[in-house]
This record gives structure tokens, C-alpha cells and sequence, in this order.
């Protein structure tokens, strides 16, 4: 039987119209670009759960931080994390005094090598978060190749078959847009969770730099008991 003479319904029984039926009987190039999204959503959603526990970490930090540097008491060299690498930086530039600076120029020493042992640790918080925007940005757009690649091959079959029929046509349309599908459902949470995120980060790092200014104050002023307790530890 001449395959042209086929009816367009038995082609269309042909095709099974699940996700994984299309994905199945996608063209290679369009199967590989469902793949490579895939792996990219997969990809982006351990940085956002990875993301989730170490924030949630830094924003319980913060809060000791905030606490230890507000209540005036003795500086607690045991804090952990992000606190723990600002305190060990102030406190070794609190050490390394120099007896004709002035306490203005001990203060912008010491908050400067908190801050810089700050920008350290929100890099590392950062880490991760370029991925979820360049697969928000990018992921619909690959996505929209596998679609015009498959919609290609569409009209392919329509100039073989010599049929125009949505039957004939329509499982390989269906195909390409399930590749444009998921590059959207790929992309969305992406931007959400690194808009969210990134947000999350930037108020971590303000509620220390707030805390670091209180207490370069303190670590700026005449050798007190306070210090001189942290020192020694």
C-alpha cells in the first residue's frame, strides 16, 4: 500500500499524544533539546533547595549576630558561619594595632576586614544563583529552537504526504510545542526562585553590614574590657 494512501485518522492513532509519547517520537534534535531542559530544571531546582537550607542557616546567624553586637556585651568569639569568619576578622584586625592611628582610621580598618570577610561568604551564598538566571533567560529560547525545528520537519511530512490535513500535521506540531512547554516551565520557577533569592541574600548581607558598623564602633574604642575578654580568647 502506498504510505501516501494512508487515511490522516489512522495517522493520528498512530501517535500517542501523552507527554511521554511525545517525547518518545519527537525528532532526535527535538528529543535532545527536551533532554538538555530537563537536566537544566533539574539542575535549578538543587540550587534552589541547596539554596533554601544555606539561607535559611545565614538568616539564623544574622539574628545571633545582631543580638551579640546589641546587647554590648562580651564579644562571643563562638559564633559559627558567616558570623563566626566576620568576628574572627574583626578580631584579628583589632589585634594588629598600630598606636599612631586614629580611632576613626582603627574603626574603617576594622569594619573593612569584617566587610571583606563578609563579601567572601555572600559569594559563596551567590554560588549557584547565575545558573537559575541565565536557564530563566535562555531556557524559552531553546525551547523555541526545538519548536521551529519540529514545526520544519511538520511541513516536511506535509510536502511528502501531499496531505493538509491537521490530522497528518498536528502530531508533530504537538511535538515541537511540547519543546517550547517545557523550556517555560523550566524558565518561570528559575526567575522566581533567583528574583526570591537574590533578595534573600541582599537582606542577609545588609542586616550584617549594619551589625559590622556597631561593632567596628566598639572594637574602635580604647582597649575596654570587652575587647580586651575577646582578644584573649
Amino acid at each position: 500500500m502506498d504510505p501516501t494512501s494512508v487515511p490522516a485518522e489512522a495517522v493520528a492513532a498512530a501517535h500517542d499524544m501523552s507527554f511521554i509519547g511525545l517525547f518518545l517520537q519527537a525528532d532526535p534534535i527535538v528529543k535532545s533539546v527536551m533532554i538538555l531542559l530537563v537536566v537544566a530544571s533539574l539542575a535549578c531546582w538543587t540550587v534552589v533547595f541547596e539554596k533554601i537550607v544555606r539561607l535559611s542557616a545565614a538568616k539564623r546567624q544574622a539574628k545571633a549576630f545582631d543580638a551579640m553586637v546589641r546587647s554590648e556585651g562580651t564579644i562571643d568569639t563562638g559564633q559559627k558561619g558567616i558570623a563566626g569568619h566576620v568576628v574572627k576578622a574583626g578580631l584579628d584586625a583589632w589585634r594588629d594595632q598600630d598606636p599612631s592611628e586614629s580611632r576613626a582610621e582603627r574603626r574603617e580598618r576594622i569594619e573593612r576586614a569584617m566587610k571583606g570577610a563578609l563579601s567572601l561568604e555572600v559569594k559563596r551564598l551567590q554560588g549557584g544563583l547565575p545558573l537559575l538566571a541565565t536557564s530563566g533567560s535562555t531556557a524559552p529560547f531553546v525551547g523555541l529552537f526545538g519548536t521551529v525545528w519540529g514545526i520544519m520537519n511538520s511541513f516536511s511530512s506535509i510536502a511528502k504526504s501531499q496531505d493538509t490535513s491537521l490530522a497528518v500535521v498536528a502530531p508533530g506540531i504537538a511535538e515541537a510545542l511540547f519543546a517550547t512547554a517545557i523550556g517555560l516551565v523550566v524558565a518561570i520557577p528559575a526567575v522566581m526562585a533567583y528574583n526570591k533569592l537574590s533578595g534573600d541574600v541582599a537582606r542577609v548581607q545588609s542586616s550584617f553590614v549594619s551589625c559590622i558598623s556597631v561593632l567596628g564602633n566598639r572594637l574602635a574604642r580604647d582597649r575596654g574590657p570587652h575587647a580586651r575578654a575577646a582578644a584573649a580568647e
